[in-house]
């Protein structure tokens, strides 16, 4: 007697947003080890503040594993999109103190920081309203 298993179907956006948090963890990952770790990395980066740069460095391998949760449609994708979200938003208002307080930097990282900030918020969001998550750990 064959037994039918009931496998979650993946709505199309967390597929979107799955492969979206990959190749921005990705990309994080390149452009901030180029800055932290080449001279001419830190050159073309003009004044860059260090513990974003070091943040966004480390968020972006969370970025992957995110995203491979999310796409895999586990509970623990949840819990991962919150903290970066909340971590991201803490960063960026971090940051804005430092701009406050004379701090030199760069308005692209300005940008750089919306962007995050609001991606991040937006997958948690999102992810928060969805039933489409296993209800099991995350073991690869």
């Amino acid at each position: 007697m064959e037994l039918l298993i009931n496998k979650p179907k993946r709505p199309l956006w967390i597929s979107l947003f799955s492969v979206v948090a990959i190749l921005f963890g990705i990309a994080t990952i390149k452009e901030g080890g180029t800055v932290l770790f080449t001279e001419a990395g830190q050159k073309s980066a003009g004044n860059y503040v260090p513990f974003v740069l070091w943040f966004n460095f480390f968020a972006g391998f969370a970025y992957i594993v995110a995203g491979i949760a999310l796409y895999k449609l586990k509970s623990c994708s949840l819990r991962l999109v919150l903290v970066i979200a909340i971590s991201t938003s803490i960063v960026f208002i971090l940051f804005g103190l430092h701009i406050f307080n004379g701090g030199a930097y760069e308005i692209r990282t300005v940008a750089a920081m919306t962007i995050r900030s609001s991606l991040w918020i937006l997958i948690a969001a999102t992810v928060l309203r969805t039933r489409a998550l296993k209800p099991i750990n995350c073991q690869y």
